[in-house]
C-alpha cells in the first residue's frame, strides 16, 4: 500500500445547519486520483468508501442542496415524523437497526417537500462514484444504514417508504460489493490522466474495515475505531430478538453477505473535540502522544462517564460537558488535561468492554479476542486498558484496516485475490501483525 494523497474533511456551519463541504471533498478525491495515475497508470480499478447515512438528493444531473452533517440538529423532528406513522418495534423487525437520531431515514423525514421533487437519493460514496462515473447506484452495505433496506430480503422496503411518504422512485439499483458500477467519464478521465473501472466495494468504511479484520470470525469481536466505535461481532444472519432491540444493537450489511451485529460507541470523537476545544480557546497546539503518555502516568481515581449519553453527540464544548455529567453523577471531575484525557479513555475501554461482552451473549458467539483497528489501534493506552476491563487480549491492528479491505474486495473482483473471507483475512494478519495486549 502507498497513500498518495490525503485531504481535510471540514463540515461547515451555514444558516440551513452543519453541512458537509462537498466540493472541497470532490476536489481532494479528484487531486489525489490524478496523483495516484501519475504513480501508477496502469491502475486496474477505484474503490469508493466513506461514512454512513448521510446523502444528497438529485433531480437529473443537478443536486438539490449541500449534503447535510448527521450531527445536525434538524434530525430531532424526523424521529418523530417517523415514530408518529412506525413504532421503534417494528422498524427494528423491518430494518435491524440500532436506534440512532441520525439514520437516514429520520433526515429523510425532515425533507418532505424536497423528496417530492427529487429523483433520486445518493448516500455519500455513491454519489461520488456519480460525479466519476455518472451511474446511479446504491452499495448495499451502506444502504442497509439507512434504515429502508429490509434486513431479511436486502432489497429497498418499499412499503415502509410509501408509509413515510418518501417517492420511491427515489432509490436506486442496489449493487453489491465486487460488482463495477461504471468506467470514469470521459471528461474526468481527461483531466485526471487515467482511465478505470470504479467497482463497488464496502462502501460505508465500517464494513470495508471489516473485511480486514484478521479475525476468526467465529470467537472474536471487533471494534473499528475512529471517531466511532464500532463494536461487535461477525453473524451469517442478522439477530432481530426483542433482547438485540432492547440493548440497541444494530445489524448492517457487510461483504460477502456477511452480517455486522455491532453497536455504535462515541469512539474518539470524545477526545478529538475534546483536543479541538483546548486548542481553540487557548490556541496552542495539543501533542496527543505526550497527551496520552502523560494520562497514562495518571495514578489516582478518575471519573467514568457514559460514553453513549447522546449528550456528547454535538460539537462544542467537550470538556464542559464531560465535567457537567461527572460532577452530576458524582464521580471525580478531571482537574488537568492529563485527567481528562485518562477519563475518556477509561470511559471509552468501559464502553468498548461492555459492548462486546453484549455483543457475544446476543449472538452466541464466544468472545476469545478483540480485534481493534482503525486509528484506535494505535492508542496503547485505550488497547490495554480495553483488555484489562474485557479480561480479554486485545489484538491491535491494522490501522489503516478500511483501505485495505476496500483494496481487497478490488483485488478479488480483478482477479488478483484469491480465496474466501477467512483466507483474505489470515493474508492481512500475515502483511500487518497485529499488537497483542493481555489484560492484567
Amino acid at each position: 500500500m502507498e497513500t498518495v494523497g490525503r485531504f481535510l474533511n471540514e463540515p461547515i456551519q451555514t444558516p440551513g445547519g452543519l453541512q458537509w463541504d462537498l466540493m472541497a471533498l470532490y476536489r481532494g478525491v479528484r487531486d489525489g486520483l490524478r496523483e495516484a495515475f501519475r504513480v501508477a497508470p496502469d491502475i486496474a480499478s477505484i474503490g469508493i468508501d466513506s461514512w454512513a447515512v448521510d446523502y444528497a438528493l438529485l433531480r437529473g444531473d443537478r443536486m438539490l442542496g449541500t449534503p447535510f452533517h448527521y450531527r445536525d440538529e434538524r434530525t430531532a423532528a424526523g424521529v418523530e415524523a417517523v415514530h408518529d406513522v412506525e413504532s421503534f418495534e417494528e422498524l427494528y423487525r423491518r430494518n435491524g437497526l440500532q436506534f440512532l437520531p441520525f439514520n437516514t431515514l429520520y433526515q429523510l423525514a425532515c425533507e418532505q417537500g424536497v423528496t417530492d421533487t427529487a429523483d433520486a437519493m445518493l448516500l455519500v460514496p455513491d454519489l461520488f462514484a456519480w460525479l466519476l462515473t455518472g451511474e446511479k447506484v446504491a452499495e448495499r452495505t451502506n444502504a442497509s444504514t439507512t434504515g429502508l433496506l429490509d434486513v431479511t430480503t436486502k432489497e429497498w422496503d418499499l412499503e415502509l417508504a410509501e408509509k413515510l411518504g418518501l417517492p420511491t422512485r427515489i432509490f436506486p439499483k442496489l449493487v453489491d460489493p465486487g460488482e463495477t458500477i461504471g468506467d470514469l467519464l470521459p471528461s474526468v478521465a481527461k483531466e485526471l490522466g487515467g482511465s478505470a473501472p470504479v467497482v463497488a466495494v464496502g462502501s460505508h468504511d465500517t464494513a470495508s474495515a471489516v473485511v480486514a479484520v484478521p479475525m476468526k470470525a467465529d470467537r472474536a469481536a471487533y471494534i473499528s475505531c475512529g471517531t466511532w466505535g464500532l463494536v461487535g461481532v461477525e453473524t451469517r444472519e442478522p439477530v432481530l430478538t426483542d433482547a438485540a432491540r432492547e440493548h440497541n444493537f444494530t445489524n448492517e450489511g457487510g461483504a460477502f453477505g456477511r452480517t455486522r451485529f455491532l453497536h455504535n460507541v462515541m469512539g474518539l470523537w470524545l477526545l478529538s473535540e475534546t483536543i479541538r476545544e483546548w486548542e481553540r480557546t487557548s490556541g496552542e497546539k495539543i501533542d496527543l502522544p505526550a497527551l496520552l503518555a502523560e494520562a497514562a502516568a495518571v495514578s489516582g481515581e478518575v471519573g467514568v462517564f457514559d460514553a453513549n449519553d447522546p449528550v456528547f453527540m454535538p460539537p462544542g464544548d467537550m470538556p464542559g460537558r464531560i465535567a457537567e455529567w461527572l460532577a452530576a453523577h458524582g464521580q471525580p471531575v478531571p482537574q488537568t488535561r492529563a485527567e481528562f484525557a485518562r477519563s475518556i479513555v477509561e470511559s471509552l475501554a468501559e464502553a468498548f468492554a461492555g459492548a462486546v461482552r453484549t455483543a457475544g451473549e446476543l449472538s452466541g458467539i464466544p468472545v476469545e479476542t478483540i480485534h481493534i483497528v482503525g486509528g484506535g489501534s494505535l492508542n496503547e493506552l485505550l488497547c490495554q486498558r480495553t483488555a484489562d476491563r474485557a479480561g480479554v487480549a486485545v489484538e491491535a491492528g491494522p490501522v489503516e484496516a478500511t483501505a485495505i479491505g476496500n483494496l481487497l474486495v478490488q483485488g478479488r473482483a480483478a482477479g488478483f485475490v484469491e480465496g474466501e473471507l477467512d483466507e483474505m483475512r489470515e493474508a492481512v494478519a500475515a502483511a500487518f501483525p497485529p499488537k497483542r495486549y493481555a489484560p492484567a
